[in-house]
């Protein structure tokens, strides 16, 4: 039998445990943009991950804002079954640049509706993907969202997320942009917009000069076998006629 202390101590660590595991529940319950990181200037897919953190009501819409300070000219929204989106579009103050576009309007919020019979229900998750660029020169790009259950409950997920503070109980999902590598060539995306070759550098020297390397070191093995060739046909010959010589004598 445990002594009392020992009980006692046992059941403080107990609830110390379940309440750690209470507050960290909602960490990876709330709203996310995947990936989490992309590189300043590219085109990129997002997957806005929608979990459902009701225990007796179901997902049946969430609205995501986009950033308007840093507008982005591409948006396309991909097709989800039983889910229709809406895309709006707002008028800029004023025209802004964003990579090759001048931009005077943009799209500042795309929101997902279940349709009739559809739903993210307890214990599930979903998610709802967007193609965007050219990705700014931002550090990084918040984007709310509002997830709204069958009951009528709203989930505002919406908190600006601050570096080197602590997370927000109900925080924006924040997609990290890093720099570009220098000589990587412009992030970009369409393959349509690249070379034939698949490359997003037309001069591609790096692949000429090994291409012209390749075409050296094959000239120069076929000069050496014709080389080699010629010394064997004579080799031959100056046997020849040692033979018929030594038959005539």
């Amino acid at each position: 039998m445990f002594s009392h202390p020992v009980r006692r101590g046992a059941v403080v660590a107990a609830a110390t445990a379940s309440a750690l595991a209470l507050l960290a529940g909602p960490a990876f319950a709330h709203v996310t943009v995947n990936p989490r990181e992309e590189t300043q200037g590219n085109y990129a897919k997002l997957a806005f991950r929608v979990p459902n953190e009701s225990d007796t009501a179901a997902t049946v819409k969430v609205k995501v804002s986009f950033p308007l300070k840093t507008p982005l000219a591409s948006v396309r929204v991909k097709p989800h079954d039983g889910w229709k989106a809406q895309v709006t579009r707002t008028k800029l103050p004023e025209p802004v640049e964003s990579g090759d576009y001048t931009l005077e309007e943009a799209v500042s919020a795309i929101t997902w509706t279940a349709e009739k019979g559809v739903r993210i229900g307890p214990d599930e998750f979903d998610e709802f993907e967007v193609s965007v660029g050219p990705l700014p020169e931002e550090k990084s790009l918040a984007f709310p969202a509002v997830q709204t259950y069958d009951d009528g409950e709203v989930a505002e997920w919406t908190e600006p997320v601050r570096e080197g503070a602590a997370e927000p109980e109900h925080p924006a999902p924040v997609l990290t942009l890093t720099p570009e590598e220098r000589g990587s060539g412009h992030g970009t995306a369409p393959a349509a917009d690249k070379d034939e070759a698949g490359s997003d550098d037309p001069a591609a020297p790096v692949e000429v000069a090994a291409v012209g390397t390749s075409d050296q070191t094959a000239r120069l093995l076929g000069g050496t076998g014709l080389g080699v060739g010629v010394l064997g046909l004579a080799a031959a010959l100056l046997l020849l006629l040692a033979v018929r010589r030594k038959d005539a004598g």
